[in-house]
């Protein structure tokens, strides 16, 4: 078993990648299959220069292609109307540096806990699964998701709504790994650290940071599985930090290094990077800079019409089920609301079942053209301490945390 999990999990080749110049670095082979292809589709997003190929890369379908040296891809949207679970094979992919773990063992993988503990010490795979298992259903979103509608634009991956995804995550606490290597007296930060490189050294290598607070949380896991199954290796195989409610920046892939510090980390993707406003909007008026700025850290409300596309023709007097999801930074969404004229009137959605206060949210409404022309659709959600949407969207020069009421325009005839 081990030796088959090895193989499956030795994804990439440099022949496969060069199939076509628009490779940078190696491909991919999966069980002596080509890994790599790019589909004769494209998608085309709603804002400048938005069309993207689509391309399969290994152990995913088809995907939204974003950069290729590192690779970025982004999930369909349509993907969200199959389930409240995101298939592992359409979860998105998000690196930072281009030196990409291609093959790693998971019987010689090891996780070191190092730096202020009463005893440094190394675990496998096996070890951490000697812990007590723990599930939970939870978000990873992308900080910059739905960048590509900033105005005026900015910078970075250019990403429609599809950089985030719902999984069950399995794993063991983290607080129980660092309690077992001892939290040192005046640990202030845990830093983790994951197998991808920089490709140069004027690159900084990808560390982030978390409080000894959150680091020791009930729900901040290091998981080995998603959706039942070990994490894919383009999300993390075999090991990746979990931080529920925090945007994806935290969530560190193949994770093998955790060192606790007595005082707060500068690593580069802590300051300057990921870092927005620290206002209570973490927005400034667009094209302008902020006076002061703060990590990046919790999700906002967000929520999303899923079964219905934008520019879709409808029949005049059918009754429609419309659905959706809605999901926040961990407080748990307890209001959708919908509108067929544009935000003048609003009806409340029925919300389904509860999956955990991480997790999307499924929401239903009726909705019933009563006569032909054209509907603006909008959906705004609330959480449990009264958080909600902006009408408009709120930016920042990163185009971070895009949160704004979104809209659906639909024609009945």
């Amino acid at each position: 078993m081990a030796e088959r999990s090895a193989q499956q999990n030795n994804l990439f080749s440099r022949r496969g990648f060069l199939k076509t110049s628009a490779w940078l670095s190696a491909g991919a082979v999966v069980a002596g299959k080509t890994g790599l292809s790019f589909a004769a589709d494209t998608i085309e997003q709603p804002f400048a220069n938005g069309e993207r190929s689509l391309v399969k890369f290994p152990q995913k379908r088809p995907l939204i292609l974003l950069t290729t040296r590192p690779p970025q891809l982004e999930t369909p949207f349509s993907v969200f109307n199959e389930g409240l679970l995101t298939p592992n094979d359409a979860f998105f992919v998000r690196y930072h540096l281009a030196q990409i773990p291609t093959s790693i063992d998971p019987d010689k993988f090891t996780l070191e806990v190092k730096g202020a503990v009463n005893s440094a010490a190394r675990f496998s795979l096996a070890d951490l699964k000697g812990f007590d298992p723990v599930e939970i259903v939870a978000v990873n979103q992308c900080s910059g998701n739905g960048r590509g509608f900033s105005t005026p634009r900015v910078s970075g991956g250019q990403s429609g709504n599809g950089t985030m995804g719902n999984a069950k995550w399995k794993g063991v606490r983290l607080k129980d790994v660092l309690n077992k290597a001892g939290v040192a007296a005046g640990a202030k930060q845990v830093t983790f650290n994951g197998l991808d490189k920089p490709p140069v050294e004027t690159v900084s290598d990808f560390v982030k940071a978390l409080d000894v607070d959150q680091a020791l949380a009930d729900d901040t896991l290091l998981a080995y599985e998603m959706n039942g199954e070990p994490l894919p290796m383009l999300n993390g195989f075999p090991l990746r930090l979990v931080v529920p409610g925090f945007y994806g920046t935290y969530w560190v892939k193949h994770l093998n290094e955790i060192t606790l510090v007595d005082q707060e980390f500068k690593g580069y993707w802590m300051d300057p990077a990921y870092r927005v406003p620290d206002n209570s909007c973490n927005c400034v008026e667009p094209g302008t800079a902020p006076k002061k700025t703060k990590p990046i850290s919790r999700f906002n409300v967000r929520s999303f019409i899923t079964s219905l596309t934008d520019g879709q023709k409808v029949k005049t007097g059918e009754q429609l089920k419309v659905r959706g999801i809605a999901f926040d930074g961990g407080y748990g969404i307890t209001e959708v609301l919908f509108s067929q004229d544009g935000g003048k009137s609003w009806h409340e959605a029925q919300l389904g079942k509860d999956f955990g206060k991480y997790s999307f949210r499924e929401w239903t409404i009726g909705f019933k053209p009563a006569k032909a022309g054209s509907y603006q659709l909008k959906v705004k959600a609330t959480n449990r301490i009264g958080q909600s949407q902006p009408m408009e969207a709120l930016w920042n020069p990163p185009g971070y945390m895009r949160n704004q009421v979104e809209t659906l325009n639909v024609t009945a005839a």
